[in-house]
């Protein structure tokens, strides 16, 4: 198959990209500066360079690659804005789509996120709707993501996958990283709010083998055990070396941080993490 991966000098799509080369499909990759497309070269791809906010050129690009597949790997969260990552799920997948839509291609796998969902006791699966009446500044995050999602959805064949919290190199939850520093400052909260994790391997596994799921699948991408922050917490930080967390008084967990089901990639998908709990891959 032909993948064009967009994103793929990002967390995950630099893990894509050698992985669909080793599944012998072929991979033109999109990036914005030389050095990324030196990576690309490196990785077995073939760069192209574009920008995925400027509609014409990304357009031009993509009906020349002329793929089978698009990929959907693209985030901003270098400065860890909420308004960045939301423009680039609203306007970057908007063009993209049309791109894709203008130069024929059928399909496409996206990455979105596990932790969009409105409120509940329990971890939601994937029929349980979108957060649509969360206020801000959550209400950004869900905006973006439901633009995302809508635009893949116009596609003749699509999956979206959506994604606990990535752990593992070159995340925010690898040592000397943004939770690692607030977890040696003391400001990461033990609470009772749930997230549900997932290693970058099991994720970028997941990717890869998106390419052959049924179109129309809304995927949670998740380890097996969403847990609240007091378990999750004094674990990531033994594993980065911090301190344990301080102790503060109890708080209600918000309705909606309440993890994610991920039976039905584990049961129906044939998707198996290679990491099924964050409490020892924290530590690799």
């Amino acid at each position: 198959m032909h993948v064009f991966l967009a994103g793929a000098t990002g967390v995950l799509g630099r893990r894509v990209l050698p992985r669909l080369r080793a599944a012998a499909h072929q991979v033109t990759a999109l990036t914005r500066t030389d050095d990324g497309a030196a990576a690309i070269r490196a990785a077995g791809g073939v760069p192209v360079i574009g920008d995925v906010y400027d509609r014409e050129e990304l357009a031009r690009v993509l009906g020349k690659a002329a793929p089978d597949t698009v990929m959907h790997q693209l985030t901003d969260l270098r400065e860890g804005s909420s308004d960045a990552n939301a423009r680039m799920r609203e306007t970057g997948t908007r063009n993209l789509v049309d791109a894709a839509r203008a130069a024929g291609v059928r399909r496409i796998v996206a990455q979105s996120i596990a932790w969009a969902y409105e409120g509940g006791p329990d971890p939601a699966d994937e029929s349980t709707p979108l957060d649509l009446t969360a206020a801000a500044p959550r209400k950004t995050t869900i905006e973006g993501v439901v633009a995302l999602e809508s635009a893949v959805r116009e596609l003749p064949e699509w999956v979206v996958l959506r994604y606990g919290l990535l752990y593992g190199p070159g995340t925010w939850y690898a040592p000397g990283e943004l939770m690692a520093g607030k977890s040696q400052a003391g400001t990461l909260a033990a609470d009772d709010d749930v997230s549900s994790f997932v290693h970058v391997g099991d994720a970028t596994t997941a990717a890869v083998q998106a390419l052959a799921w049924p179109s129309g699948a809304t995927v949670n991408i998740t380890d097996d055990e969403p847990a609240p922050a007091r378990k999750w917490v004094p674990v990531f930080c033994a594993a980065v070396g911090a301190p344990p967390p301080v102790d503060r008084p109890p708080a209600p967990r918000a309705p909606w941080a309440r993890g994610a089901d991920n039976h039905y990639a584990r049961k129906h998908l044939g998707w198996v993490p290679e990491h099924p709990s964050w409490r020892t891959g924290f530590f690799t």
